[in-house]
């Protein structure tokens, strides 16, 4: 049987994160059976093991932005009766 080796957890990471951010964090972590000390090393293990964020960041398109922009204003958006007029609008 192979033997662990020993990883010295002497270096600290300390910073500042939204409370409401870190409490939804971490009842994530609850249910994944993990401590946010715990989270945090296995992102950084992942970060190690991509050589990279292990996620996808992209900066959003002119595209995204626009869609960005009408979720702030609902009331801008068109409205519909029925699918039919959807459809009609729509062209389809």
């Amino acid at each position: 049987m192979r033997k662990a080796a020993h990883i010295s957890m002497s270096d600290r990471i300390n910073t500042r994160i939204d409370t409401g951010l870190k409490k939804k964090a971490i009842k994530v972590f609850d249910r994944l059976g993990l401590t946010d000390a715990e989270a945090i090393r296995l992102f950084y293990a992942q970060v190690e093991l991509h050589q990279g964020i292990p996620f996808p960041l992209v900066i959003p398109n002119a595209h995204a932005l626009d869609a960005f922009e009408e979720a702030t204003h609902p009331e801008k958006l068109p409205s519909f009766k029925n699918f039919r007029a959807i459809r009609s609008r729509t062209g389809t």
